[in-house]
């Protein structure tokens, strides 16, 4: 009797040690900021970085050097997920208002895993692209309404909280957009208890982050991820 108690409690130890010290999973939904020379996109193999002499020349060439991998690697987190889509809009906007509803960030939120913690890294493109504002919509929305960004990200996030609900939410806002995106991802952000990172002093070549600026990404990022752990 005594033995199969001293096998219990050893199981059971086992059992706390390995949950205790288990890396949290970390999945990213995000644009071309989240992307690197070579990155293979959900059905391509095209991003934004070019490579040294081009046009886009930007000194982020390796998965090593981007954000994410930093935040995954230094922090000891294990990454379940990074659907990132370059040039891709939150709405179903895009560029010269073209449909980009196959690789819109509300089109793809339903394939991001089961993470602890989740970081949403949009905005950008739809700022860039002058995509369609609209009205702040919390339901009832229509396909139509998701060619609009505040719907869109309305609808984003409705969707995050309810499908992730044990997941640590963060939404990510870039520097230089548009006061309107900016300004309705804080209200939305709001609306739903999701945790606003505002980016602050990023450098960037050809408007996206240098390895410095990848570097400061995650350094703002971890600073508030780590704040709420506390």
């Amino acid at each position: 009797m005594k033995r199969n108690s001293l096998i219990l409690l050893v199981a059971l130890l086992s059992s706390f040690v390995s949950g205790a010290f288990a890396q949290k999973k970390v999945s990213i939904l995000g644009d071309s900021y989240s992307t690197y020379y070579g990155y293979v996109t959900p059905d391509t193999n095209l991003c934004w970085y070019g490579v040294p002499g081009d046009k886009k020349e930007n000194d982020v060439q390796r998965v090593e050097e981007t954000w994410w991998y930093i935040f995954v690697n230094e922090h000891g987190y294990r990454l379940e997920r990074n659907n990132s889509y370059s040039g891709s809009t939150v709405c179903h906007t895009g560029y010269e208002k073209a449909d980009y509803s196959d690789r819109s960030f509300v089109t793809r939120m339903d394939d991001l895993g089961n993470p602890d913690i989740l970081l949403v890294f949009g905005g950008t493109n739809d700022s860039w692209a002058k995509a369609p504002i609209g009205n702040y919509q919390y339901a009832g929305w229509s396909k139509a309404d998701l060619y609009n960004f505040r719907p869109a990200f309305c609808r984003l996030m409705d969707y995050l909280t309810k499908h992730y609900p044990d997941t640590k939410i963060y939404n990510i806002t870039n520097t230089g957009l548009s006061d309107e995106v900016t300004g309705s991802m804080a209200e939305i952000c709001r609306h739903y208890g999701v945790t606003n990172i505002c980016l602050h002093d990023i450098e960037k070549q050809w408007g996206h982050p240098s390895i410095k600026g990848m570097k400061s990404i995650c350094e703002q990022v971890w600073q508030v991820v780590e704040g709420a752990s506390k």
